[in-house]
């Protein structure tokens, strides 16, 4: 039997647990062998689950990168604007590389990704999971089994939900562009990039609206404190951080990430002095709460993306209109109607175990399949790929801050 494929994980957070989590449910398959992680503790307790040793533990991916290489391949987790210098390095070293979406926050550090892998040939892979989704596959073949025809138009809703949004892109990691990225970036970039791979053909113009509309500080409930551990309206309000990250499953998430000892005093002592106790009308989010984008791609299909945070449940809804029939798809069922003879069969989706409705997994072993069988085409999204409908979304941000329709082609 052949050795496992060794893997180094670069941020030892949620993310980067995820990935030794499912590598780890693959042992003829890869091994983590290596982790760096700034913050002491999530260090620590990283190698001690996935059994890293202390040799092979780093403070900062740089004195990792210095090292002869460590292992066949890396998974780069940072934070999103922490993305392009690791991703450069590691894939000049030698290694293979799985990078978190999105690449990099601005166009031109995607395409030095990008050119990273054309000097070094490396396999890379972009974890845009919503390709490797069996729900999403599925649709994706019925398309290309030409069941409604010719595509004309789509229509894609992402509903974020009003919990995650507070969590993730209010009180969280991704609230604010200038420490992370806009929100269709860090968020919805799963979603265009969706949509271009049902297309299949290239942008040629963008236009998007949007804004921050309901979590600032003008829509605050009279009596509300700056955090809910001192709130005179705590116990009615939907996002109290006692109700999320206390009084709930402390060891799921997301209430998981607010402490790595997921004791009540810990996560009231984080509630208290930490971003996820913070009212959430009196942060420093500055990313939309909604957005709509609109797309024509050069074989004439025309698509919309819509985005919101004011939906009770998550997940995404996606309409296709074909010139022999539609589509109807949520992420537990589809309906396929055709017009010759006004048929509809419903397809009814299994529930799937895993992160991203097993997504993720589905993304790591195919880019150890790549790695073991040295084929690049058995990853859907290279990093070639990932900067293609990348350069869609950063389109769109530019349509979004400019108020006009932008071009494809300013963005080569």
């Amino acid at each position: 039997m052949e050795s496992p494929i060794t893997l180094a994980i670069v941020g030892a957070g949620q993310r980067g647990n995820v990935f030794a989590e499912i590598a780890s449910q693959l042992p003829p398959w890869a091994r983590v062998v290596a982790v760096a992680e700034p913050r002491e503790e999530y260090r620590r307790d990283f190698a001690r689950r996935w059994g890293v040793p202390a040799e092979k533990t780093f403070k900062d991916w740089r004195a990792l990168a210095a090292q002869p290489r460590l292992s066949d391949a890396v998974i780069i987790c940072t934070m999103d604007r922490d993305h392009v210098e690791p991703a450069v390095a590691f894939t000049a070293a030698g290694y293979h590389m799985l990078l978190e979406k999105p690449m990099a926050t601005s166009l031109e550090d995607c395409r030095r990704i990008a050119q990273a892998q054309e000097k070094g040939r490396t396999i890379t892979c972009v974890c845009h999971s919503m390709r490797y989704i069996d729900a999403f596959a599925r649709l994706k073949e019925t398309i290309r089994r030409g069941r409604i025809g010719r595509i004309v138009s789509i229509d894609q809703l992402e509903q974020v939900v009003w919990w995650h949004q507070a969590h993730s892109f209010v009180r969280g990691n991704w609230g604010n562009e200038g420490r992370a990225a806009p929100m269709l970036l860090a968020k919805s970039c799963h979603d265009i990039d969706y949509i271009a791979y049902l297309v299949e053909a290239a942008c040629q113009r963008v236009q998007s609206f949007g804004s921050l509309f309901y979590f600032t500080k003008a829509n605050a409930p009279a009596g509300s404190g700056e955090r809910c551990t001192a709130c005179a309206v705590e116990a009615h309000c939907p996002y109290s951080a006692i109700k999320v990250y206390v009084n709930a499953d402390r060891t799921s998430w997301p209430a998981s990430v607010v402490a790595p000892d997921h004791s009540v005093e810990a996560h009231t002592a984080a509630i208290s002095t930490g971003p996820y106790g913070r009212c959430v009308w009196k942060c420093d989010n500055d990313v939309v709460d909604h957005q709509v984008v609109a797309m024509e791609f050069k074989n004439g299909v025309t698509a919309t993306f819509t985005m919101t945070a004011f939906t009770r449940n998550p997940g995404r809804k996606i309409r296709v209109h074909g010139t022999e029939g539609e589509i109807e798809f949520t992420e537990q069922r589809m309906w396929v109607r055709t017009f010759t003879d006004k048929s509809e069969e419903e397809v009814v989706f299994g529930e799937e175990q895993g992160t991203h409705g097993g997504g993720d997994a589905r993304v790591l072993r195919s880019f150890l399949s790549a790695i073991r069988e040295n084929d690049p085409r058995l990853v859907l999204t290279d990093v070639h790929e990932s900067l293609r409908t990348h350069s869609i979304v950063f389109a769109a941000e530019r349509s979004r801050h400019e108020g006009r329709m932008v071009s494809m082609e300013e963005m080569a």
